[in-house]
Order: structure tokens, then C-alpha cells, then sequence
């Protein structure tokens, strides 16, 4: 392969094909909410059943306020949804794009 210097209309090209700074902005908070194995065991477990923070807490085994704290983060970029049931607080994942970024990053590194 040859390797040579772009003309000026590559990279104006290459330029037009950049996102807004709110875009670039967004998507690296995103990828924070990934970085981080309590937030991916969230995940895993929301991807198989809607569930409590009590139940939460149990599977994974941490307290109350640790898993509220990390279910807050998850909330504020819609990442995870919650339905409210007397003094109950079930959570799910937001949509189907959320497992589908986790289970893409999950068979990269199990490959």
C-alpha cells in the first residue's frame, strides 16, 4: 500500500463526515456508562427480566445505595427505564440498542 499526503478535497471530504460536538459529546458518556463491570452486571441481569432494587442488590450483591447510585447514572442517559408499583421501583433496559451494544462488546473480548 502506498502512503502519500491527502489533497485538500480529501480532506474536506473526510472533514463533512464529522459529527456534531454534541454527538462526539454524548457518545463518550455512553461509553463511560460501559466502563465499568458493576454497570455491565446491571446489564446482564436487566437484559433477562425487568427487576427491583431489592432484587438488584441481591444478585449482585451489593448494598441498597450502591446499586440506587448506579441506576441513577443509568437513568440520566436513558440507558435503563423505570416502572413505579406501590413503594416498588422496577427496572429494565431503555430499548433494545443498550444489550445490543453490550453484547456486541462482549463477543469482541470473548473472541
Amino acid at each position: 500500500m502506498e502512503h502519500k499526503l491527502m489533497t485538500v478535497e480529501e480532506r474536506k471530504a473526510v472533514q463533512e463526515t464529522l459529527h456534531s460536538e454534541k454527538h462526539y459529546t454524548d457518545l463518550s458518556m455512553l461509553f463511560k456508562m460501559f466502563a465499568d463491570a458493576t454497570r455491565l452486571k446491571i446489564f446482564t441481569v436487566l437484559s433477562q427480566k425487568e427487576v427491583s432494587v431489592d432484587d438488584l442488590k441481591e444478585i449482585l450483591n451489593m448494598t441498597q445505595s450502591a446499586v440506587s447510585h448506579q441506576l441513577a447514572s443509568l437513568r440520566k442517559l436513558n440507558l435503563v427505564k423505570v416502572t413505579k408499583v406501590g413503594k416498588y421501583s422496577y427496572y429494565s433496559l431503555a430499548d433494545d440498542h443498550v444489550m445490543e451494544i453490550f453484547k456486541q462488546a462482549l463477543d469482541h473480548v470473548q473472541e
